[in-house]
């Protein structure tokens, strides 16, 4: 059912892209044709939302271990680069539309981006409950929802020259639209980047993972903390526990249940990699912790 959603968004939005192309070439209006090329990369970043989400559900193999989620990690990238460059492009325009005013209709601007901001709405609402949890649909989401706000724009804009007949008002308006396209997408791409890149998952305390460990019976210390998100659903963290020279095999085995079910409900990390050190080993691969050892050393 949801990818039928993004198969409609798509259609309807091609759909719009013809009609909003012809009218901004009609009227002579930058803002109209600059809204029409927006929605063009819609149907594009729904295309790419659909291709990377039956990537994902890929399962795991040899190559990747982990599975294919992140190719939705992927389409938002792809998704949220594309809308910068739109951004900039619009504004070379916006300049040199300034420098060169163009005669605007405004009525058929006002008529043309009404019914933009329908189907914009439109494929917004669909999309909306899916993008809640899923990165790639929601990059997807705010190229609608971005587009919902320029048509917004580009009916009063349009409305004001149909009046007054300020043609400077078309260029100044796109300048305005590219900024809050920009703006809204560099949000979203360095929560993308970080993801993509390992960070560690926001809200997570590394400090405070440690210390919930370091309370477990027998732990001494904590070290090599390192956490990222293999997915937007699913936390992974691998770390060294130090134990006491004397703990039996058996307090190990309680230790690594304790500090997983620990992760787990306190932290939300349901992926664990957790190694065991004696406090005296000196090996290369375990070497010996003193106190003043950092959590991701």
């Amino acid at each position: 059912m949801s990818d039928g959603r993004l198969v409609g968004a798509v259609f309807i939005n091609v759909l719009l892209t013809v009609v909003e192309l012809v009218a901004g070439v009609f009227a002579g209006s930058l803002a109209l044709i600059a809204d029409a090329v927006h929605n063009l990369t819609d149907a594009a970043s729904l295309a790419v939302a659909l291709a990377a989400r039956k990537i994902g559900r890929r399962v795991a193999d040899e190559q990747f271990t982990y599975g294919y989620r992140r190719a939705e990690l992927v389409g938002a990238l792809i998704n949220l680069t594309t809308l910068l460059v739109i951004a900039f492009f619009l504004v070379v325009e916006s300049i040199e539309r300034l420098l060169d005013p163009q005669p605007v209709m405004g009525i058929w601007v006002v008529i043309a981006a009404s019914v933009a901001l329908v189907v914009d709405l439109g494929t917004a609402g669909l999309l909306w409950r899916m993008s809640e949890d899923n990165m790639n649909v929601r990059a997807a989401w705010l190229h609608n929802l971005t587009d919902a706000a320029a048509s917004l724009a580009v009916i009063a804009t349009g409305a004001i020259i149909a009046v007054y007949d300020i043609a400077l008002l078309d260029p100044i308006v796109t300048v305005a639209l590219a900024f809050w396209m920009a703006y809204m997408a560099l949000g979203m791409l360095k929560r993308t980047a970080t993801m993509l890149m390992d960070g560690t998952p926001p809200g997570l305390d590394l400090h405070a993972v440690a210390d919930a460990l370091m309370a477990l019976p027998a732990v001494e210390l904590v070290h090599h903390l390192h956490a990222r998100e293999i997915d937007e659903g699913r936390r992974a963290l691998e770390g060294h526990i130090v134990v006491a020279d004397d703990t039996d095999a058996a307090t190990m085995i309680a230790v690594c249940k304790q500090a997983r079910e620990v992760l787990r409900a306190s932290f939300d990390i349901t992926h664990t990699t957790l190694q065991l050190e004696l406090a005296s080993d000196e090996r290369g691969d375990c070497p010996l912790i003193a106190e003043a050892a950092g959590i991701m050393d």
